[in-house]
């Protein structure tokens, strides 16, 4: 079975807010970080000032994780302090 990553780009300032609401939706669906900010270049297109790369262990989970009543509490937060680009891919 194919893994599922999100891919988020985000502008935020509360963003903290976000992260530790969102946290028990993550547990639960076995989110892995695989980048968090950090230094980036933009190579095109508009660069956001923070990337998110996270595995799941499907395209299922990732979705699930998403859709979740824990996550979207996080989510209007989110919506509510960043502007964000957010997909699921799935894994090769």
């Amino acid at each position: 079975m194919a893994k599922g990553y999100w891919i988020a780009r985000v502008d935020a300032e509360r963003y903290k807010d976000y992260v530790t609401a969102a946290k028990p939706a993550f547990e639960k669906y076995g989110a892995n970080f695989l980048a968090r900010g950090g230094a980036f270049t933009e190579l095109e297109g508009k660069a956001r000032v923070r990337n998110v790369v996270i595995e799941f262990p499907s395209m299922q989970h990732a979705v699930d994780c998403y859709n979740s009543p824990e996550y979207q509490i996080a989510a209007k937060i989110r919506q509510e302090v960043a502007d964000a680009e957010m997909v699921v891919v799935e894994g090769v």
